[in-house]
């Protein structure tokens, strides 16, 4: 029989996933990416002798204790990667020098939360007792959505049925709406920061925190270009091609069935299958033409709440920050007063910023990565665009601002800088494609939280997405997972079993 064939579109995460599934299973694939390295938004850029982390800050199964290990390992991701386990989420500074540190031990945050606020002992308990449900269950990663067998699915549901139970209580919460509950004013004001969008489910909270606590959310040291080269390395030993600087304009359809692609310089490339790990809005609407889009699929894009866009800004400093303990999302500091960063003023309850000072593949000896993120709309640098003088004073002004405020934290700082970058949602939408330079799709909100997206679009065959957009949520180990449902559900299609190894 003659060797079938797939064309993946995207060389993010859950492109090369299905890449490396695809040849497993005696495929013959081929990924074409727009850009000229591997990784998509999973992704690291380096300048002036620092590398700047766009993308892990804990990754789910990295360690034997988690299923997502296995793929990981099936994946090529995991085998000799040091991981380090932070004993701190986040440290948030009050405005009258209280601090609320978010423990990743369960047993220490239950009592630092308790010393820190004893009449909110009901509340705290309840959180601490939904984080230890929480670290008994595991996401299942064996099976896709509709290719379960009659045994599969029942045990599948079977494993589940608790954790379901205990989904339902805390997805139809918002973190804010939770943050809300406690008495003490450091907590009600500080709990959503360590989180970033106060609109999340505290499902999210809690599996998270749940994780950290089990040390299956490690970081990978090196970050987030070496976590996805690994991927590809993996990729092209299974025999798998991967073309680069090849943007795809346009997915050639016959018969409502997807038949190939055309690239940016008019060439045609034909395959048996055609899966899209680009960004969602431009597969269906630009590269497809909408033609297959219905009702619900323009509903999501139109009304589903979407992850903000951000402005980067990464520092390399002179400076060790061995007084820093170090942390998984950072330290938030309180501001003297509002400040206006690009459309978005900031004051209370005050600024984030990342010190890398835990990876030291990051920056020269004795010198630290440092990145503050704000969210920015898209809109506002859109129209900047025209206007590059413009364009380009903006960013530096928003240094020199960003520079300020740390150097206010941390005296001296400023001095201390040897290194400016700053990465707009133009810069994101620049590489990756991803609609309105968003770095994460759809946000898991207690609205949101049930819905699960097709894999197909109606009305076309031969087709598949992987990826962030039909994974409400997004991550990096759900899109990986995404790659692989969907070779999964092509081996289905083609009655074959699907095959996975480690190498």
């Amino acid at each position: 029989m003659e060797q079938k064939s797939i064309i993946i579109i995207g060389a993010g995460i859950a492109g090369l996933s299905a890449g490396c599934y695809g040849q497993m299973n005696g495929y013959r694939t081929h990924i074409f990416e727009m850009h000229d390295k591997p990784g998509g938004l999973c992704t690291s850029w380096e300048h002036k002798g620092y590398t700047i982390d766009g993308c892990l800050h804990w990754l789910v199964g990295s360690a034997p204790g988690s299923k997502f290990y296995r793929l990981w390992e099936e994946l090529g991701a995991i085998q000799g990667r040091r991981m380090i386990y932070q004993e701190e989420l986040m440290c948030i500074e009050g405005p009258e020098g209280k601090i609320f540190i978010l423990y990743t031990n369960i047993d220490r945050l239950e009592q630092h939360m308790m010393e820190l606020a004893p009449k909110d002992k009901d509340v705290i308990e309840e959180f601490i007792e939904g984080i230890r449900a929480c670290t008994r269950f595991e996401l299942p990663i064996e099976g896709a959505p509709g290719v379960y067998d009659p045994i599969g699915g029942f045990k599948s549901l079977s494993e589940m049925r608790p954790f379901i139970q205990v989904a339902r209580k805390w997805a139809s919460i918002s973190i804010q709406d939770f943050a809300a509950r406690f008495k003490n004013a450091l907590l009600r004001q500080a709990f959503p920061l360590a989180w970033w969008f106060p609109e999340l489910t505290m499902l999210v909270a809690l599996m998270s925190l749940a994780w950290m606590h089990r040390k299956v959310a490690g970081y990978p040291i090196g970050g987030s270009l070496e976590f996805s080269r690994a991927i590809e390395r993996r990729y092209r030993d299974l025999g798998g091609r991967v073309h680069y600087n090849a943007r795809v304009t346009e997915i050639l359809v016959k018969n409502d069935r997807a038949v190939g692609i055309r690239l940016e310089d008019g060439s045609q490339h034909r395959a048996d299958y055609v899966i899209s790990a680009a960004d969602g809005h431009t597969t269906i609407f630009d590269i497809l033409d909408g033609k297959y889009a219905d009702e619900k699929i323009r509903g999501y894009y139109d009304n589903l709440p979407i992850c903000p866009s951000l402005v980067h800004i990464a520092l390399g400093v002179d400076r060790s920050f061995e007084e820093i303990p170090p942390s998984v999302m950072g330290l938030n500091f309180p501001l003297d007063k509002p400040v206006t960063i690009a459309d978005r003023e900031w004051g209370q309850p005050g600024a984030g910023v990342h010190i890398y000072n835990f990876d030291p593949t990051l920056a020269p000896a004795g010198k630290t990565v440092v990145k503050v993120m704000f969210p920015s709309d898209y809109a506002y640098w859109r129209r900047l665009r025209d206007e590059p003088e413009r364009y380009k004073r903006e960013k530096e002004q928003i240094a020199d601002q960003v520079v300020a405020l740390l150097d206010k934290r941390f005296p001296g700082l400023a001095a201390q800088v040897k290194m400016r970058d700053v990465a707009t949602p133009l810069t994101f939408h620049r590489y990756t494609g991803n609609w309105q330079g968003i770095f994460e799709g759809w946000m898991i909100t207690p609205e949101t939280w049930r819905l699960r997206m097709s894999k197909t679009l109606p009305g076309l065959d031969g087709f598949y997405m992987a990826g962030q957009w039909v994974e409400p949520g997004g991550g990096v180990p759900m899109v990986a997972m995404s790659g692989r449902n969907a070779i999964q559900m092509i081996c289905r299609q083609d009655k074959k079993p699907f095959a996975a190894k480690i190498p």
